[in-house]
């Protein structure tokens, strides 16, 4: 099974539309999803910097700025 990882920061609003695009998707597909608010870590924040959020499958990278729904859906089926 596959599992999500939104990489974001607070006061993102970007970040909150992705993070509920995800969220919907995962749950209509029974996919776990989480998300890491890349300013608690400087190796994330250096690795993610301007480009959240990045949605991640399986720790690889899918894609960032926003979510591509049938892209991600297709990805987790």
């Amino acid at each position: 099974m596959s599992r999500v990882t939104v990489m974001t920061r607070q006061g993102c609003h970007a970040c909150e539309v992705a993070e509920a695009d995800v969220a919907r998707i995962c749950a209509d597909l029974g996919v776990t999803w989480s998300a890491v608010d890349v300013d608690g870590d400087p190796e994330l924040r250096g690795e993610y910097g301007d480009r959240v959020p990045v949605v991640l499958v399986d720790d690889a990278e899918h894609g960032y700025w926003r979510v591509e729904e049938d892209r991600l859906r297709a990805a987790l089926t």
